[in-house]
């Protein structure tokens, strides 16, 4: 069963780490529209993408499957976070650096989104040691 989590998380993963690959300086310029510090957006352009990409390969070999859900958990978290804080208005602006299909959605239905992959990590990390 921790099959399916990994494989719906590596899937997401993969695709939002190579769309802001694909896509650098849009999303490059994304970040710099996000209401933190210049030097810290220029930072996270590079780390976020290749945190996704890292995790997806960390849940890709049953060996550092775990690694990857918790990997998985929390940057999840710290995503749902901000896009909670955003969605409530604790920001002056709304800016997103989200990848293809996540722009066209609303923060309501981003956050739902984001607590469900959050859920998959948990369930997989949970069948991952029910197993072992």
């Amino acid at each position: 069963m921790d099959k399916i989590a990994s494989t719906v998380l590596i899937l997401l993963w993969t695709y939002t780490g190579f769309d802001k690959l694909i896509q650098f300086e849009s999303s490059r310029k994304a970040f710099h529209n996000q209401t933190f510090p210049g030097e810290l957006a220029e930072v996270l352009a590079y780390v976020i993408p290749i945190t996704e990409l890292l995790i997806a390969l960390l849940l890709l070999f049953s060996i550092t499957r775990w690694w990857g859900y918790l990997g998985s958990i929390l940057l999840l978290s710290v995503f749902t976070t901000y896009v909670g804080l955003i969605w409530v208005g604790a920001f002056p602006r709304v800016p997103c650096n989200c990848a293809g299909i996540l722009e066209s959605l609303g923060w309501a239905e981003h956050f739902v989104l984001d607590l469900g992959f959050i859920w998959v990590a948990v369930w997989g990390l949970y069948n991952l040691k029910c197993k072992n």
